[in-house]
């Protein structure tokens, strides 16, 4: 047999030339080895001497041996650490750290492993980009994901409703990710986006020469979606004259393309979403109320941001990840007046809007300190712009309002909150007027029925009979 002398050199050979980093030290910090791969993914510079784990610039690897040495003192016989390390390019390298401990007495080794993780970590970022919005503790938004959990392995319709920006595609696809059918297409179509004069066209489908430019025959959304989801996006928007032949497209779960004279049989789940108020376009009359009902089978409300405000720091720590992944600095602080504001600002674009601030921010940041000044123009300015909101509509006597006040008058299709918090002289007023009807009430004053209700609520006020 081969003595272990002469298994060394075979064995440093063979570890030299491995991806992962090799670092070998003992309990005094001395290194005994390295191998060249550690010396790359640990950015150490050329020809710089390393005698001791404290020679290293880049890390403090002392600080990453003692924690690993506390969890292995807990019967873990191998611990992983994260760490992200700043590279000589000005960017960025996500490593893990394995260690073990052999030996014993003072001259314990330790032997670690280093992996880079960097393009891994940048794949989970982006993925989670797509679920930014569903990282919360309010247990609104709980309430909603645990339905989701509920319903999505069901086929029945779902309609999520709720203020742009507050992540109803998201949801979506959560939905239609967890569904039975996501082995199969999920067709998504903002049925605001397209014209009204071809929405027909892209729902249903047509046949060649149905109509002028229709030179071949085309598959409507539905059947290319059939087996899978279609998600129609800010499904408020259908103009009335097509909301029957959705209906039926639903509801018979068959269409019928332009210029022909046959149903074509499909089989598709519906997932809706509007930032409008269905149910009073229904109460209006812009909305059919049996597409409504059929739509409404699991009907979903996502709060706004603004009464959430739990969810901020939240929101403020994973979207500065996102970021630390596509290059952006990773030690920018942030000062106190500058969260404040952003715990204080409600949010009216929701979670896009704060991920849009978040970057801002950080681009703006001075001397790598988040200061209000590094804020966005309309967050900046919004407790000058409160203030003379308060004075318009509170008078000059009216005391401070705190984010539960400002959040209480906030319906779904309402304006900026504190801009309609009206007393209780004129909202009985109205209700009078109105002979009761709080929908009647509610356009007098200008708002929502929704917003209406709520302030009734918090002021504790009941609507006169109708008489």
């Amino acid at each position: 047999m081969l003595e272990i002398e002469n298994l060394l050199p075979l064995l440093e050979a063979i570890v030299s030339y491995i991806d992962d980093g090799v670092v070998i030290a003992d309990e005094q910090s001395n290194v005994f080895y390295m191998n060249p791969s550690a010396n790359t993914l640990l950015s150490i510079p050329p020809n710089h001497a390393v005698g001791k784990l404290d020679d290293i610039p880049s890390i403090d690897l002392n600080r990453i041996f003692q924690k690993s040495r506390q969890k292995t003192q807990s019967g873990t016989k191998f611990s992983k650490i994260e760490q992200r390390i700043q590279t000589g390019s000005g960017g960025h390298r996500d490593l893990e750290f394995e260690c073990c401990f052999a030996g014993a007495s003072t001259s314990n080794l330790h032997l670690m492993i280093v992996r880079d993780i960097t393009q891994r970590r940048a794949l989970e970022a982006y993925l989670g980009r797509a679920s930014a919005d569903l990282i919360t503790n309010d247990p609104r938004m709980l309430e909603v994901l645990q339905r989701i959990e509920q319903v999505a392995p069901q086929n029945a319709t779902v309609l999520l409703q709720g203020e742009s920006g507050t992540g109803k595609t998201h949801l979506a696809r959560l939905i239609y990710r967890q569904s039975k059918r996501a082995a199969k297409p999920l067709i998504e179509v903002n049925c605001a986006a397209i014209p009204d004069t071809l929405l027909e066209s892209e729902l249903f489908g047509h046949e060649k020469g149905a109509f002028t430019g229709a030179a071949h025959t085309r598959k409507g959304r539905f059947q290319v979606a059939s087996g899978g989801t279609l998600f129609l996006d800010e499904i408020g928007e259908i103009p009335l004259h097509l909301q029957p032949k959705l209906l039926r497209a639903i509801q018979d779960q068959q269409v019928e393309p332009i210029g022909s004279d046959k149903s074509v049989k499909v089989d598709v789940r519906i997932i809706a979403a509007s930032n409008r108020n269905l149910r009073e376009m229904v109460d209006a009359g812009e909305f059919r109320a049996d597409l409504y009902y059929r739509l409404a089978v699991i009907p979903l409300y996502i709060p706004p941001v603004r009464d959430r405000p739990g969810d901020i720091p939240l929101l403020l720590k994973h979207f500065c990840y996102n970021l630390e992944s596509r290059g952006y600095p990773s030690d920018i602080k942030c000062s106190e007046d500058a969260l404040r504001r952003m715990m204080d600002y409600p949010w009216p674009g929701n979670v896009r809007e704060l991920e849009n601030a978040v970057e801002h921010a950080i681009i703006c940041s001075v001397n790598k300190v988040v200061r209000l000044e590094s804020l966005p123009m309309d967050v900046r300015v919004y407790e000058t712009n409160r203030d003379e909101r308060r004075a318009t509509y509170d008078g000059p006597t009216s005391r401070p309002q705190d984010a539960a006040d400002r959040s209480a008058g906030a319906g779904l299709n309402s304006p900026m909150p504190g801009t309609q918090l009206f007393n209780r002289d004129e909202i009985l007023n109205a209700l009078t007027r109105a002979k009761g009807n709080r929908n009647a009430a509610a356009k007098q004053l200008g708002v929502d029925r929704t917003t209406l209700w709520r302030r009734m609520r918090r002021l504790q006020i009941t609507p006169p009979r109708n008489t």
